[in-house]
């Protein structure tokens, strides 16, 4: 096992366990949008657990630094972005700021907070990947404020096939720490899912409408 297929499946059993991340394909949630999901995800839930939340800490500094070298500042994607995004900017002793959903509607009507200066080599912090949009608005408003976003870090992905176009589309490097996939595997090997749940899981991640519709 290679060294980040091993904290991918970490982080899975980590987020299963303190059910930050739920699997009821049988049962759906449905989603803010109206998507029906088998899977539900809230990683604010590892802010709780004190060994979770080192772990996670330690992996996001390691593959920064391994994977991105020196770099200039951290951003947290608001609002889950930007504990993780402070606990990570801590570890590596450089400066912090977030980026807004929307700009402030008084005062300065700010969109990034705290200090961004021209030039700056940026790794944007984000907790969840589903399409992405939501991410890749906060790389765009620090490129458009001068920093060089030379990529994008998450605790979790869903491996959606149009993420990946969004962040490709945006010449933007994507690395999450774990993923649907390992997720799903880990899940059904330690029986926290049978076969057949396993199979509507699969089924899912293809086509998130079609099995939507399909189980509405």
């Amino acid at each position: 096992m290679n060294h980040m297929s091993e904290i991918e499946q970490k982080i899975a059993e980590f987020l299963l366990q303190i059910k930050a991340i739920k699997l009821e394909p049988k049962n759906p949630f449905t989603w803010a949008s109206g998507l029906k999901s088998p899977i539900y995800c809230d990683n604010r839930i590892t802010l709780s657990y004190p060994t979770t939340r080192t772990y996670i800490r330690q992996k996001f500094s390691e593959v920064i630094h391994e994977e991105f070298g020196s770099i200039d500042m951290i951003s947290g994607v608001a609002t889950a972005g930007i504990p993780q995004g402070v606990l990570v900017a801590q570890d590596l002793g450089v400066p912090f700021t977030y980026v807004r959903s929307s700009a402030k509607d008084h005062g300065r009507q700010n969109l990034i907070e705290g200090e961004v200066v021209d030039g700056q080599r940026v790794v944007v912090i984000e907790d969840l990947i589903s399409t992405g949009k939501s991410s890749l608005k906060a790389v765009q408003a620090l490129r458009d404020a001068g920093c060089n976003v030379v990529g994008l870090v998450s605790i979790f992905t869903y491996n959606l096939p149009i993420a990946e176009e969004n962040f490709k589309e945006a010449k933007c490097r994507l690395i999450s720490l774990s993923n649907y996939e390992t997720l799903i595997k880990y899940a059904f090997e330690n029986q926290f899912i049978n076969e057949s749940e396993l199979a509507l899981l699969e089924e899912w991640r293809l086509n998130p409408e079609e099995w939507s519709n399909k189980h509405q």
